[in-house]
């Protein structure tokens, strides 16, 4: 794959890994004769090492054999997240450290979650933007309080702590940007 023809989102091979681009950066040259220089930014999926790229507009890396196969997580135990394939029924067992921060997010039947598979093999997984998830625990809005801007916070059926608008209640289902943890809105 051409570096003109790499977008963000795509997974390439660089230095025998499978590297996730995460953003771009193109630099046209000043002076007649220069080459264009495109430089990407992203992760390599299986040491989830940031990973900067530079390369000229005539060079090229190659594709990975990468896909992102629709998944269910099927149980968790003290160690690993256990997923089924939607399409072949494969399980995937990832281990907690290699899940990472998105265990705050993932629950049995979250709709939309990807598993990363390289080489026949899962790497990680890919949430969707917005999850849906219960508050198990919050403090009672004061009456009045909702013409405010102010937040507190709830405890989410995960252990995941967000800010939330004084109204919301215990018991209710919201949802959550999983890129940055902050609320969204009601379900």
């Amino acid at each position: 794959m051409q570096a003109k023809e790499i977008k963000p989102g795509a997974v390439v091979v660089y230095n025998d890994s499978p590297v996730l681009i995460q953003s771009m950066n193109v630099q046209s040259p000043s002076a007649r004769g220069a080459a264009t220089l495109y430089k990407f930014r992203g992760r390599n999926l299986v040491t989830k090492q940031k990973t900067d790229i530079t390369l000229k507009g005539g060079e090229s890396l190659g594709d990975a054999d990468f896909q992102r196969r629709p998944a269910k997580l099927m149980y968790s135990d003290a160690a690993d997240l256990h997923f089924l394939d939607d399409q072949d029924f494969n399980e995937w067992t990832l281990s907690m450290e290699d899940v990472g921060d998105a265990t705050d997010y993932i629950t049995e039947g979250l709709e939309g979650l990807l598993c990363l598979v390289y080489n026949d093999e899962c790497i990680g997984v890919q949430l969707p933007t917005a999850v849906e998830l219960t508050i198990t625990q919050c403090d009672p809005g004061v009456r009045g309080n909702s013409a405010t801007g102010r937040t507190k916070p709830a405890t989410l059926e995960t252990g995941l702590v967000v800010q939330v608008p004084e109204f919301i209640k215990e018991g209710e289902r919201i949802k959550v940007d999983s890129r940055t943890g902050e609320f969204l809105s009601r379900a």
